[in-house]
């Protein structure tokens, strides 16, 4: 290479022209057709020659004869023909040079500006060759086909940012377009992008896309205009609980669990007594049983008992045996386990079985014969446990009470008093033993029947409220000790001591309450049983 000659090199995916003005070791300072110029290395060269260009000719000059000479190596790139040339090496399978490729398609007197025209034309069309400046290697039939549909798909993307960012655009302004301005097809592809862009945020694929159609619109993506549109066309309704369809939350069961629920519900019958596993089940249908639940409660899955001999109580905690209805690996079952869990919002619960099962078969209403798993506890005059039993059982609800109901009736109903009182002292018994009491407000949210949404204080302290969530904790515990007593596979939850303790027993200040839950530590899960240090108990599931 020397000062003046004329080469070539890529910026920004255009070929450009430039004449070298200075040399220094491999770094060239050149001279653009552009009238610019710009330092860069000998390798960024895609082409050079030795036509030489005269420096003392003036800057105004040079850059005029560049004009002129990318002009010519331009229109000679029609007379490149990179397909039929494939078409004709690619059984080849070799790599071919730039001055063999040039004779190719210029088989007369091949010039500089023949081998420039030859490599802006591979350049521009890099479907058929594998091209590095001065050699090409022909690609197999296979990859062209790879890369001759990336670029329709490419082709295909930039149609949908474009047409996307003028549709929503009309939409914003209540507008539309004439269905030959967009394909139905083009319509859900250009929704679902937006969508989960919108839903997912940058978790999304299609977020980078989103934005782009978004910018053409000229609003970002968490514009309020944007989920309008979104409500015009009818993908989500005004009210929709995003949340829900971000995570693939259907309120809605599939219609074969559906089925299969209503087949239990209409098969149903205790005449057989056993459980699953063969035992016989005790008749506890003569023993007066409490369900105790919020106002709107309909899935009533645990009941309380409780009778007094001497100065000793005996306890009774009884859960609904829905294992006795809806079988291992059923429909049903794998669709409660993929939901794990029912889901309350302030406008509707999703339950985790068919409400036929969960509001009806399986819910303990008065009245209605259900298969049980009971737990019967013997209490000391001072609350210390004496005895514990675990049987399935048969039982009929006799009343279904309302927290409401207890909290009014606690010092007169001789059965909720008792409860009552044994909740107290178990309580005791759990803060003496290091559990820690956090009490914090809470705000129950729902949406009413004419959407209005409504507010109010929930009392977790009150006898109601409190007797169940102080034997439900007995139950749990007493069933974890059961269960590792026994060796039989269970999932124990568990919790280590806390970072740091601010009072003791429910002493707390409201402030104390907020700041110790924030030394709490994250509870676990595991196959064993461990201490759970926010219970203050040995065991947990």
């Amino acid at each position: 290479m020397e000062l003046g000659n004329v080469v070539e090199f890529i910026d920004r995916q255009k070929m450009v022209c430039a004449v070298i003005l200075e040399i220094k070791k491999l770094r060239l300072r050149l001279l653009t057709e552009a009238n610019r110029e710009v330092t860069l290395s000998a390798d960024r060269l895609t082409h050079r020659c030795n036509r030489h260009l005269e420096l003392s000719l003036g800057r105004e000059i040079l850059v005029e004869t560049l004009k002129e000479i990318s002009s010519r190596r331009k229109a000679l790139i029609e007379h490149v023909d990179v397909k039929e040339l494939w078409e004709v090496l690619n059984s080849e399978q070799e790599w071919i040079d730039l001055e063999t490729m040039t004779e190719f398609c210029f088989p007369e007197n091949p010039s500089a500006d023949h081998e420039s025209a030859v490599v802006r034309a591979f350049f521009n069309n890099r479907r058929y060759f594998k091209f590095n400046g001065s050699r090409f290697f022909p690609h197999s039939e296979e990859k062209v086909i790879q890369l001759d549909n990336r670029d329709k798909e490419n082709a295909r993307i930039e149609r949908i940012v474009t047409n996307g960012s003028r549709w929503i655009k009309h939409l914003i302004h209540n507008e539309t377009l004439s269905p030959l301005d967009l394909s139905e097809d083009e319509q859900k592809d250009i929704i679902e992008i937006l969508t989960l862009a919108y839903l997912n945020q940058k978790e999304s694929r299609y977020y980078s896309l989103g934005k782009k159609i978004l910018k053409g619109v000229g609003i970002g993506m968490e514009d309020s205009r944007l989920l309008q549109v979104f409500v015009n066309l009818d993908v989500w309704d005004k009210d929709e609980n995003l949340d829900l369809i971000r995570h693939g939350i259907s309120p809605d069961f599939p219609e074969d669990v559906k089925g299969s629920a209503e087949r239990l519900v209409k098969d149903a019958y205790y005449s057989n007594t056993e459980t699953t596993y063969g035992t016989k089940r005790v008749n506890l249908t003569d023993l007066p049983l409490i369900t105790i639940d919020g106002q709107a409660t309909m899935d009533y899955d645990d009941a309380l008992s409780i009778e007094k001999s001497n100065d000793h109580y005996r306890l009774g905690i009884h859960i609904s045996d829905v294992a006795h209805f809806i079988k291992k690996n059923s429909l049903v079952d794998k669709e409660a386990v993929n939901r794990a869990s029912s889901i309350y919002t302030p406008d509707r619960k999703i339950p985790m079985i068919p409400p036929g099962l969960a509001e009806g078969l399986c819910s303990l209403k008065a009245g209605e014969l259900r298969p049980a798993i009971s737990t019967f506890v013997q209490i000391g005059s001072y609350g210390n446990i004496v005895d514990v039993e675990i049987v399935p059982s048969l039982i009929t609800v006799q009343r279904q009470l309302s927290y409401y109901d207890v909290n009014t009736v606690t010092d007169e109903d001789e059965e909720i008093r008792m409860l009552y009182d044994i909740a107290k002292k178990f309580r005791q018994k759990r803060l003496a033993q290091g559990a820690l009491q956090i009490t914090l407000p809470e705000i129950n949210i729902w949406v009413n029947q004419d959407g209005s949404p409504a507010v109010s204080r929930i009392n977790r302290e009150s006898p109601g409220r409190m007797l169940v969530a102080e034997l439900m904790i007995m139950a749990n515990w007493l069933m974890a000790k059961f269960l590792s007593d026994h060796q039989v596979p269970a999932i124990f939850r568990s919790q280590p001591e806390p970072r740091g303790r601010l009072f003791k027993n429910n002493e707390g200040t409201l402030y104390q309450n907020w700041a110790q839950r924030k030394l709490l530590n994250r509870f676990a899960l595991g196959h064993e049983a461990h201490h759970h240090a926010g219970l203050g108990l040995e065991a947990y599931v």
